[in-house]
């Protein structure tokens, strides 16, 4: 603030230096002594330079300063979003409208706290100038401030106008903004270059995102024409009042009633207060401005988990003795009427491989969010040897479980980091990373990477190392077993296996299993045959329940569709 006091005495001073010089000046042409005359405009003439330097050097470290804020302040709000996205439950990140509302927090908030101090700046300077001309402008005539202030509201007013409906706006065409970057997204990201390239669907997708930028441009170019025709009217009021203000000034000039350097320094005064003005209104306008605009961040700060933490957290029982068990569990989705599990029953205990079976959309997947206590069940209760998840902080429950999801993450991150992000609280370079590799199948693998474990995956970064979808959920297992966790879940784990390294893989597992609880989702029955329990799941419902021997000798749901696959393998169908 100190540095706005300044940077507003500054031109204050100036005006009074352009007076003395000018006055200076007139009395030299007619004074006798030109060589006195002359020293005395230099000594004037210097005092101004040193007035510029010290302003130059005023709005040089205001620059400095304003820049290290913005840098500062632009990181400390993306750090907020951060902290506060990965707090939010899973359910937001299923809703569409969550990513509306974090787009327009992306699109604010990153620069508009800066742009604040910016302006809470440009008001305190603007308010010391403006304070002083207005006591330079005064000794001419009262009315002069009230002219001052006629030539500076419409311009705040517009851009306050402008604001509200650009914000308006940005609210109604966020789908539309957001569908323009995913179109972006999809001819720019190598994940979907393979079918845009054999699909040829290059130019559709061009064109698509061509025509919804152009209506989107349009409406912005339409907003912004009405504001560039009421800026016009706006500058036309100012440029009317300061010369016609200045007109008056120049008739006291020729009337003789003050001197040419009173007449050059009230018309500075003139330029200066209306720029004061206008600035400090600006900056009103503008603090208006971001204001409205960081509702959104707003917005989305606000937005609390729905999966809530206990009051008073029960320590997660271990090791796990009895088991995770579901209790009647009854679950829908957040504004879905649909039932995705009714009255659920079922038990995973240690020691032994529980596998859930069933066709896709039965509810397995949804089980397993609920174990990760991503969601919590409408009806009925999911325990830990007896205490209700719900009863356990969320961080020390998962801190116990190791998930390998379905559609794994792939992290454009050297091998030895894909797999130490399974258990952060490690050093990076533990000796469980190689083990945990080991146990996944994966350590012959990145040991024959051209840096081993250091080699860089994906192809994002420079001497990245692209691999097989098999090869990355591989990385993916290992990631898993890094965890010292009781409970190990595998959503088709086997996916993107052969049968050899599905079948080597089971055989982990089984070793895995001694001590821990191990959960198979799949709908492959050469994956989960061996388990020690088999739930079949069908339209959210555990139909039926028992060993693979048990289940065919029953001859219900898990006979028939073990039926279908193994014929598929007979004859060379690979079901």
């Amino acid at each position: 603030m100190s540095l706005a006091v300044v940077q507003g005495v500054l031109p204050l001073i100036g005006l009074l230096l352009l007076r003395e010089i000018v006055d200076a000046v007139v009395a030299g042409v007619t004074a006798p002594d030109k060589g006195a005359a002359f020293a005395t405009v230099a000594w004037w003439v210097a005092a101004a330079a040193l007035v510029g330097l010290a302003n130059a050097v005023a709005r040089s470290t205001a620059l400095l300063v304003s820049e290290t804020h913005a840098l500062v302040v632009t990181d400390h709000m993306s750090d907020l979003i951060h902290a506060k996205s990965i707090v939010v439950d899973l359910a937001y990140y299923e809703d569409s409208r969550y990513y509306d509302v974090l787009h327009r927090a992306q699109q604010e908030a990153p620069y508009r706290p800066t742009r604040m101090v910016g302006d809470l700046m440009l008001a305190g300077q603007s308010l010391v100038t403006l304070v002083g001309v207005v006591g330079v402008l005064f000794a001419i005539h009262w009315s002069v401030g009230l002219v001052i202030a006629a030539a500076a509201l419409p311009s705040a007013w517009v851009r306050l106008r402008h604001s509200s409906r650009l914000y308006e706006w940005q609210r109604r065409r966020t789908v539309a903004e957001r569908r323009s970057w995913y179109l972006h997204w999809l001819l720019t990201d190598g994940g979907h270059a393979k079918e845009v390239r054999v699909f040829g669907l290059g130019e559709a997708l061009r064109a698509w995102y061509r025509d919804l930028r152009r209506e989107l441009r349009a409406e912005r170019l339409g907003i912004a024409r009405r504001r560039a025709v009421a800026d016009l009217g706006s500058q036309a009021v100012a440029t009317a009042a300061v010369f016609g203000t200045f007109a008056y000034i120049a008739w006291r000039a020729v009337q003789g009633l003050i001197t040419l350097g009173d007449l050059m320094m009230y018309y500075q005064a003139l330029q200066t207060g209306l720029g004061a003005l206008q600035g400090l209104l600006g900056a009103m306008a503008g603090l208006c401005e971001h204001d409205l605009f960081l509702t959104s961040y707003r917005e989305f700060m606000a937005l609390e988990p729905r999966v809530a933490e206990p009051a008073r957290p029960v320590v997660a029982p271990r090791p796990l003795a009895r088991g995770i068990a579901f209790e009647d569990v009854s679950f829908r989705y957040p504004d879905d009427g649909r039932p995705v599990l009714e009255h659920v029953d079922l038990t995973i205990r240690p020691g032994e491989v529980t596998a859930l079976v069933g066709p896709n959309g039965s509810g397995k997947t949804t089980l397993v969010k609920l174990l990760c206590r991503l969601y919590d069940p409408r009806d009925g209760r999911v325990t830990r040897d007896g205490v209700d998840l719900r009863e356990i902080a969320t961080a020390d429950l998962r801190r116990d479980i190791g998930v390998v999801f379905q559609d794994f993450a792939r992290y454009e991150l050297t091998a030895r980091e894909n797999i130490w992000l399974g258990d952060v609280a490690r050093e990076r370079g533990d000796a469980a990373v190689e083990r945990a590799a080991r146990q996944a199948g994966a350590h012959e693998l990145i040991a024959g990477l051209p840096g081993g474990y250091d080699t860089m995956l994906g192809t994002w970064f420079e001497e990245g190392h692209e691999l097989s979808i098999g090869e990355w959920q591989k990385v993916a297992l290992a990631r898993a077993f890094v965890r010292d966790a009781d409970v190990l879940v595998f959503d088709e784990p086997a996916s993107a296996l052969d049968p050899l390294a599905e079948r080597d893989l089971f055989a982990r597992l089984r070793e895995l299993a001694r001590g821990r609880a191990v959960v198979l989702v799949s709908h492959r029955f050469s994956t989960v045959r061996d388990a020690d329990a088999i739930h079949i799941v069908d339209a959210g419902r555990v139909v039926e329940s028992g060993s693979h021997d048990e289940l065919v000798a029953r001859g219900g749901v898990y006979a028939a569709m073990y039926e279908v696959q193994a014929r598929g393998y007979r004859e060379g169908r690979g079901v």
